[in-house]
């Protein structure tokens, strides 16, 4: 009876507390409703990067359960991540030797060289520093060369805008004879005449091939001159190439003054910085015949683009990406510098254009490296007036800040990276990293299956020999504007004093190290303008993309094909 009554009133209790349990779950029901209505959901992307790769993770939260953690320190390394190996036992030489003869010794007075260049800034230098030894071939007076001011970049700019025309003349005097302008003959100004030379014609080209137009007409100009001159010629002709490329060609005060600028604001900011070329446009990767996984809105859009070129064909471009012939995307480049040792404290300067993807596709690099600025957030509107409106001037503000960089990165492997990658040589080998994209292509498509610190070490095994640094590539070797071999001494005495460091620090290579090294030549190889660019142009391809046109296609015809993947 004792036990009925226990049991009536517990059950008389519980249906006391019934409504007011009920109360509280359909206050927490709502309240979830609520947070779930006013809750954005997440895109494809931010569930990618937060299921998969963490930015910035402190080395404490290790233990959180995602496949792909990114520190935000670059870790301890056993080299300095500023400075290049044995890079003190290597500098620049170029002076003539006794035997190279003085320009009034061997100038005729009766020929004359005009050439008019063709594409952006950097192309038009190659061809402004060979059109002065083209000139010392032929023994004739150089004339100040003409700029393109009508292809793709549509630049009004002459010489004299861009370069100190004085120092110019004045500092090649002795190698060759230049003047301003054609002189007058009979009252009225030389009528030159207008020819081409092939891609890569060497001295005995140049003879056979001009020197007779030469004797016969007098004054001869050289259309779309851009790498008409061969990476192999003799080291007193390579010294000149040296001679104008790295002193003679010097940009005019303005354009040192607000570039010099620029580089004293990111070193206010910080000791080091890197300087990078992302290169990652939308006509850039429209006309290379890239696909990033976009979906149809990215084939739409590179595709529409893409039809500006009738002449260009897109095959795989799966492929293209799988070959290395692809830049990396910003994400990919901020992972591969984080591999490499540079943490999320350092500055970056980035030399770019529109970027394909806008903040989206940055975000990922910002993220690794907040400490992001471009000329365009270092120096004011009106500080920039007076170039903004010159795609040239803005290019040569670039290139004084990339040059001046502690690490240079370029992202695309055309005519800016070549010439800075050959001036960081000359002057002191300070590191140029250029990604070795066939093999970190695989990396990346599989970093989702892999520790950060396995990732980090494949990166630096497949970055040996894409770094800038000496004797990395070898002598004659790829394009002469990025390995001007014959322009680099080695300092033997210096090196023999530290006969006793280690041989690695030395430069010294075992077996393997040579076996890679020669692996990793083969692979840059693709890249050498030399032997992929200059003859799959010739022959109608252009960095594995099919182009339907020959070497007499002319600049009018076809204005833009050039320039899109050089500059």
């Amino acid at each position: 009876m004792a036990f009925q009554r226990r049991r009536y009133n517990y059950y008389n209790r519980l249906r006391r507390l019934l409504p007011l349990i009920c109360a509280v779950s359909g206050a927490l029901l709502i309240l979830f409703a609520l947070l779930s209505i006013l809750s954005p959901p997440p895109d494809d992307s931010d569930r990618r990067i937060s299921k998969q790769i963490h930015y910035g993770a402190n080395d404490e939260k290790k233990n959180i359960p995602v496949v792909f953690t990114v520190p935000r320190g670059g870790g301890k390394l056993d080299r300095d991540i500023w400075r290049s190996w044995n890079a003190e036992f290597f500098h620049g030489c170029c002076n003539a030797s006794t035997k190279f003869p003085n320009a009034k010794a061997i100038t005729r007075n009766d020929r004359y060289l005009a050439i008019a260049t063709s594409g952006g800034l950097n192309q038009q230098r190659t061809g402004i520093v060979d059109a002065v030894v083209a000139a010392r071939i032929l023994n004739a007076t150089l004339v100040i060369p003409k700029l393109d001011q009508k292809s793709y970049w549509k630049d009004a700019s002459d010489f004299s805008h861009i370069f100190d025309v004085d120092w110019f003349m004045s500092f090649l005097s002795k190698d060759v004879k230049i003047i301003e302008k054609l002189p007058q003959k009979g009252g009225q100004t030389w009528s030159p005449r207008r020819m081409r030379v092939p891609r890569k014609c060497n001295e005995k080209c140049y003879i056979n091939r001009v020197l007779p137009v030469l004797q016969k007409r007098h004054a001869v100009e050289l259309n779309r001159f851009d790498y008409r001159l061969s990476n192999k010629l003799r080291d007193d002709l390579q010294k000149l190439r040296c001679r104008v490329n790295y002193h003679a060609l010097k940009f005019t005060d303005p354009i040192l003054e607000m570039g010099n600028e620029l580089v004293r604001r990111m070193r206010k900011k910080s000791k080091h910085f890197i300087a990078l070329h992302l290169r990652f446009e939308p006509d850039m990767l429209a006309f290379s015949g890239c696909y990033y996984g976009g979906g149809e809105k990215e084939k739409k859009e590179l595709g529409t683009i893409r039809r500006r070129w009738k002449t260009l064909h897109v095959n795989n471009p799966e492929k293209q990406r799988r070959q290395g012939r692809c830049p990396l995307t910003p994400e990919e480049v901020g992972l591969m510098l984080r591999a490499l040792g540079y943490g999320s404290d350092v500055h970056i300067y980035v030399a770019s254009g529109e970027v394909y993807g806008g903040e989206k596709s940055l975000a990922p690099l910002k993220a690794l490296f907040p400490h992001f600025y471009s000329k365009d957030t270092i120096a004011t509107k009106m500080e920039l007036k007076a170039f903004s409106s010159y795609s040239s001037r803005m290019a040569a503000l670039d290139f004084l800040v990339c040059d001046e960089s502690d690490v240079f990165v370029t992202n695309n492997n055309g005519n800016m990276a070549r010439i800075l990658a050959g001036r960081r040589r000359y002057f002191g080998h300070k590191p140029t990293i250029r990604p070795n994209a066939k093999k970190l292509y695989k990396l990346f498509m599989s970093k989702e299956n892999t520790t950060w610190e396995e990732f980090a070490s494949r990166v630096r095994t497949f970055q040996r020999g894409f770094m800038g640094e000496p004797k990395e590539v070898r002598a004659g070797r790829g394009e002469f504007h990025e390995n001007p071999a014959a322009c680099i001494c080695e300092d033997t005495d210096a090196k023999a004093k530290a006969g006793k460091m280690d041989s690695r620090k030395l430069g010294k290579k075992n077996k393997k190290d040579d076996e890679q090294n020669e692996d990793e030549d083969a692979e840059s190889s693709e890249t050498d303008y030399e032997e992929d660019q200059t003859d799959l142009q010739d022959r109608g391809l252009y960095n594995g993309t099919r182009l339907d046109y020959d070497d007499a296609l002319s600049v009018s015809e076809e204005p833009e094909l050039e320039e899109m993947l050089s500059d």
